[in-house]
């Protein structure tokens, strides 16, 4: 049950508005930096005389909530971002120490698809370019002669929200829609109008490539100088999802050889960036991580993460799970766990397991414990016999170990003496 939360970037108040409106205490403040934030999350404060302490945090992209905050969080139960990817959320430390991480991956996906789209027409027309000359009192219409993208190949890497809104957008401009999914099929690609193809045959066929997928080891230079000497000459790069995506001095290479004709970037890897020879190119269209910045998209994930909250409390539904599988969908085995923990009629099962293992420890001597038999009869829910056995675990190792449904697989890697 979350109780008080700490609300520490500007995020719009409907946020507030809506976890007061169901009983929660929120608190404020958003000008703390790191040891600020360390001393103010752990620190009580006194609310109608009573001592109370956070137990969740909400932040944007501002707060960097490392390993230090989580540390200093000793009641911390949840984090919540508004607004998509946790780049700036220590995952694993927050996972180890049962905490769970929400972000709300729907909200700001049409804004960033309709920068994304913006993207491609200045690259297309030049736009930003024929502005600043015009700003200058010149008139050089010679100088910006552009590109229908009709009939253009557009390729999208990353088929999830946002590519599915460019992909839609971007064909009613007349564009062949290509991409590639480590995840979605070819069958369902095909319902959304694009044609699934393996990564090695996409950079060949696009006029223009553009990335939607999060940073992770694996796309970190997904885009880099073997991927763009496969690519036509004069491709035209987007990147609006993670800076790191698209290698920065690999894509100067290519604008300054002329194999890339232009690039539009609203990410970058340090921001603000330390260099500027990538930023101030000719042909490159840079803005200041806005994806997100509308008006619509901040009061959509302000809302979204409150109302996942809200829900988290009534026991009614786990929705921006961030934890275990960077897709949100619980794929793996502790979203497994934590799916099934989260159904009403499996809650009361699950908490007498916990608590008869606990009564166990007491009365026996843990060390001989080899083998314990837990009987489960007339279930027909998915994935409950490793639930009750992770409940047990839980129960059995609560004097040593702090665990939870969040922090089970992580932790139990590295035990070995327990029942099975």
């Amino acid at each position: 049950m979350i109780k008080n939360v700490l609300i520490s970037d500007d995020i719009d108040k409907v946020c507030a508005d809506l976890l007061k409106a169901n009983g929660v205490h929120v608190q404020v403040d958003t000008k703390l930096d790191k040891n600020q934030l360390c001393e103010r999350i752990k620190a009580s404060l006194i609310t109608f005389f009573l001592l109370q302490d956070f137990d969740a945090l909400i932040v944007r992209s501002a707060t960097k909530v490392t390993k230090d905050v989580i540390g200093a969080g000793k009641n911390l139960k949840l984090v919540g971002r508004a607004g998509t990817g946790v780049d700036n959320i220590d995952l694993n430390a927050a996972t180890k120490a049962g905490i769970l991480v929400m972000n709300t991956p729907t909200g700001n996906s049409r804004s960033a698809a309709e920068l994304t789209c913006t993207m491609i027409m200045c690259l297309a027309r030049r736009v930003p370019q024929a502005d600043s000359s015009m700003k200058e009192g010149k008139w050089e219409r010679k100088n910006f002669m552009g590109n229908e993208v009709y009939g253009k190949t557009l390729a999208i890497v990353g088929l999830g929200r946002i590519g599915r809104e460019v992909a839609c957008r971007m064909k009613a401009f007349g564009m062949k829609t290509i991409g590639y999914d480590p995840i979605i099929s070819a069958e369902e690609s095909n319902k959304f109008g694009v044609e699934w193809l393996p990564l090695d045959r996409i950079w060949n066929q696009a006029d223009y490539i553009t990335v939607h997928v999060p940073l992770i080891p694996e796309t970190a230079d997904l885009i880099n100088a073997d991927a763009l000497s496969k690519c036509k000459q004069g491709i035209y790069i987007i990147n609006c999802a993670r800076g790191g995506i698209v290698n920065e001095n690999d894509l100067l290479d290519a604008l300054n050889s002329g194999r890339c004709a232009g690039a539009a970037l609203d990410v970058f890897v340090d921001e603000p960036p330390k260099y500027h020879d990538l930023t101030k190119h000719k042909n490159v269209v840079c803005t200041p991580h806005i994806g997100a910045s509308t008006v619509e998209a901040q009061n959509r994930v302000a809302q979204e993460i409150a109302e996942q909250i809200v829900a988290y409390n009534k026991g009614e539904q786990l929705m921006g799970a961030v934890n275990f599988d960077y897709r949100m969908c619980l794929s793996d085995v502790n979203g497994q766990l934590l799916a099934v923990s989260f159904i009403p009629k499996m809650k009361e099962i699950l908490e007498a397991v916990k608590n008869g293992s606990r009564i166990l420890t007491s009365l026996i001597d843990c060390n001989d414990v080899v083998n314990v038999d837990v009987v489960i009869t007339a279930s027909s829910q998915k994935n409950v016999e490793k639930a009750v056995e992770a409940a047990f675990h839980i129960g059995f190792l609560a004097s040593s170990l702090k665990l939870n449904f969040i922090s089970y697989h992580l932790l139990m890697e590295n035990v070995t003496n327990v029942p099975k």
